[in-house]
Formats: C-alpha cells, structure tokens, sequence
C-alpha cells in the first residue's frame, strides 16, 4: 500500500475514499495481485461506505490502471491488481515539507508570544512638554501651587524649549523603610525613565525576609553592590523570568561562590614567618620549600 500511487480528486486532494477501497481489495488479492474478486458488500462492510460510493472509487481505480478486470467468479467481477505501478516520490517529498512547514510556524508563534512580552525602544512614544495640558495650575505669579520651568536644548533641532514642569511645593518623598528597599523597590527605569524592561514592569524589590536570608547565609557579601549588578544585568539584556525573588537568590549565590574564589586566588599564596611578617608571591614559595626542608621543631630563621 506504501507502493500504490495515490488518486487525487480534481481538487488536487488525496482521494482518500478510492484508497480505502483499494486497501480492502488488495486484502482480498493473492501474493501477486491476482484472483481479487470480493462482493461489492464485502468491501462496503469493510469500509463502511455505501454501494453507490464503492462502485464509483472502483470505477476511478480502473480509469487510472490500478485494478484490471480479469474475468469473473460466481457472477462477481475478478480483478488484477497492477503491481508494476509505483507511487512518485514527490508525494512524500510534500508531507515532509509540510511538516517543516508546521514546525516553523510553531515557532514563529512562540516567538511572537514572547515578544509581546518586551517593550522595544523604538515603541515608546514621546510628548511634547508644549503639548501637556496641566489641569488645575495656577499661575507662579500667584504664589500657589508654582511650578518651575527649566529651559533645555532640543536634541535634533537646537531651539530652546521648556521641559515638563515640577511642581515646586510638592512634599518631599518618604525614605525607603528599609536598608535596601530604597536599592530595588523602584519599579522605574534608569535614570527615572519609564519602565523598560521586564524587571521594572514586574516592580521587583528585594524584601526583609530576603536580605535577611542573604546576610544571615552571605555575611561578608556586599548585597547592595550584588543587588544592583543584578538589577542592571536584568535591564541590559531585557529578558523575562518566571520568578524574579528565585532569580536574586540565584544571583547572591553565584556572587558569593565568585567573591570566595577571589579571595582564594588572592590569599592562596601566603607565608607568615616567626617574626610575623607575611610573604607572598615567590617569596612564598620559596619560604614554604625551606620550612619543609628544615628538621622539625628547628628555630632557624628563613
């Protein structure tokens, strides 16, 4: 059945029908395709079509040669089946296509799904302070509610024009209640940009329970300095994480186990003599040969 070709209807669709039908003759065919002559109800038990539908795809197998009439056998026509006939090879050469096909689409969609993810730069849109409308200011003239205007430099154009306006008798901000919360608890960009990038839409914060986890495990760690490193990773290369507090913990980890690693290179290469100097480098070494070259319980000196 590998081997049949397969009938297309004049949609240029697999005729499926035909071939379910050449499938139940040909189990009704000896070793060479020959003696075939099952009832036309045998072959409609077996693929559950009707009469008329059996005898039309019979009809379609013979325009196209693959069933040849060859006598009969108790009233029933006796087929041959045409075992020379071979299936083109282009047929699996387009079911391999299309599911490279599939494949790249499903791609294709993943990769829009987490695109939709990240804001890109050249998204964001940009006003005009000129073109903000400030609802209930009153005048600076007035004394009340003054706002102060700063004069900058337009990037492109050169010309002078003023910046958004800050109010000017806006209270001051309350101070991070925490030692570190003021370090990460900001769920805005650099440089007070708008959120743009993953970490700063989530508005990641380092949390007391998690700096007491990393003070108490990594005493000699500066979480801070770590805490921001991470922070700035995260906004450089704008990617999405299932989990921001397990990917801080992760960070702290692999930053302690370089911190120790350091300090090993740097401190690995030291001996202390008598007098309590300390030697590093070659001297070292060389201190450390003669001390193993020395008896034990000597009192030279190096």
């Amino acid at each position: 059945m590998d081997d049949a070709p397969m009938l297309r209807t004049p949609a240029g669709k697999f005729d499926t029908t035909a071939r379910h039908v050449l499938q139940a003759m040909a189990e009704h065919a000896d070793a060479k395709g020959k003696n075939c002559h099952p009832s036309v109800t045998r072959v409609q038990y077996r693929t559950g079509f009707d009469r008329r539908t059996v005898q039309r795809a019979q009809r379609r197998l013979e325009d196209a040669k693959l069933i040849v009439r060859d006598g009969t056998v108790q009233d029933r026509i006796k087929y041959r089946l045409s075992m020379n006939l071979l299936r083109d090879a282009s047929d699996w050469e387009a079911l391999e296509r299309e599911e490279a096909g599939s494949r790249e689409a499903a791609m294709e969609r993943k990769r829009r799904s987490r695109a939709r993810h990240v804001t890109h730069s050249n998204d964001v849109t940009v006003t005009d302070a000129n073109d903000v409308t400030e609802p209930d200011v009153t005048h600076s003239k007035s004394g009340r509610h003054a706002l102060e205007m700063r004069d900058v430099t337009h990037f492109k154009a050169g010309r002078h024009a003023p910046s958004a306006a800050v109010t000017t008798n806006e209270p001051p901000e309350e101070p991070p209640a925490t030692h570190m919360a003021g370090a990460s608890s900001s769920t805005r960009g650099p440089q007070g940009l708008a959120p743009n990038a993953p970490i700063d839409a989530a508005g990641f914060v380092v949390t007391d329970s998690m700096r007491r986890w990393a003070l108490g495990v990594y005493p000699g760690l500066d979480i801070e300095h770590s805490t921001d490193q991470f922070i700035d990773h995260y906004r450089s290369i704008g990617v999405q994480r299932h989990s921001w507090p397990a990917a801080w913990q992760k960070w702290i980890r692999e930053d302690a186990k370089r911190a120790s690693q350091r300090q090993q290179r740097a401190g690995g290469n030291v001996f202390h003599l008598p007098n309590g100097q300390a030697l590093t480098g070659t001297d070292a070494t060389v201190a450390g040969w003669a001390a193993l070259a020395r008896p034990p319980h000597s009192e030279d000196s190096v």
